[in-house]
């Protein structure tokens, strides 16, 4: 049977509405999305309550019939409040649309904020190093020429280069067992050469020798540095913890409290939330 053409524009209507809510529904997870979620599964079945009460004379004939008058009013006030209902859910939908843009950028803007604290705070403590040394001058004096008939003197052996996996395996023993000035110089030595896959483990260990000496400023640039060498790798969660803790210990406790929200978004390791929840504690996060 056909529905009476007001009937159809509501249904209409309401689909339309529903069509509009699906591409969001992935990002509402909010109470209100469910409630909102709720109010469409009624209204659907409001829908079929109409169907059923359009199709009831019709015995499954096409041949449209209208409807008495007195139940021609009473259809008419369904789908008044039908689309009320949507415009209503229309709402709401801005509403929470407009609150997740408004919380993206929120986000956002923090990170911004960090990052710029970050280089503030690295470029002051790049202002207080001292200068790197210059290139050694050549002796006065050359050395005195070899006589004839005398041996020569044996060439100084060679240094043997040790693998980055020996350094790094030598460096956290010293971290074991607290000797931060050895991890620290393990970790500047393999710094120092060539860059390797044990590079980022050895910016790790730097900025936790530095923590370790109570060096916080220079601890937050280097787990900084860590984390940007590979944002998604092993390390890269404990380094932000590191991080927030150490930008703590100096009070900054903005960024601090940014940090953490970073590393939140990146849903942390059961291991690390009791950290997390003591670091927030320390900077007053909210």
């Amino acid at each position: 049977m056909k529905l009476p053409a007001l009937l159809v524009s509501a249904l209409l209507v309401i689909a339309l509405a529903v069509a509009s809510i699906t591409p969001a529904r992935a990002q509402m997870d909010t109470r209100d999305a469910i409630v909102l979620q709720n109010q469409i599964l009624e209204l659907r079945r409001d829908m079929q309550v109409l169907r059923e009460q359009g199709g009831r004379g019709g015995g499954g004939s096409a041949v449209y019939r209208p409807a008495p008058a007195g139940n021609a009013g009473g259809a008419n006030e369904i789908t008044a409040q039908l689309l009320d209902r949507v415009n209503q859910q229309d709402d709401q939908i801005r509403q929470l649309r407009g609150r997740l843009d408004e919380s993206e950028n929120a986000r956002q803007r923090q990170f911004e904020t960090l990052n710029k604290q970050i280089g503030d705070l690295s470029f002051k403590l790049g202002q207080g190093a001292a200068p790197a040394p210059s290139n050694v001058a050549p002796p006065s004096n050359p050395p005195p020429r070899q006589l004839s008939g005398e041996p020569l003197p044996l060439a100084p052996a060679l240094p043997v280069r040790r693998t980055p996996e020996l350094v790094i395996q030598e460096g956290n023993a010293a971290l074991a067992r607290h000797d931060y000035t050895t991890s620290e110089a393990a970790a500047r030595e393999l710094l120092a050469g060539p860059r390797t896959p044990r590079s980022t483990d050895a910016q790790f260990l730097l900025a936790q020798s530095l923590e370790g000496r109570r060096d916080y400023g220079q601890a937050a640039v280097a787990y900084d540095d860590a984390y940007n060498r590979n944002p998604n790798g092993s390390r890269s969660q404990d380094a932000l913890l590191g991080l927030a803790g150490s930008l703590a210990a100096i009070n900054e406790k903005a960024a601090s409290c940014a940090t953490l929200n970073k590393l939140r978004a990146a849903t942390p390791r059961p291991n690390l939330i009791p950290a997390m929840s003591a670091i927030a504690q320390r900077a007053g996060c909210r």
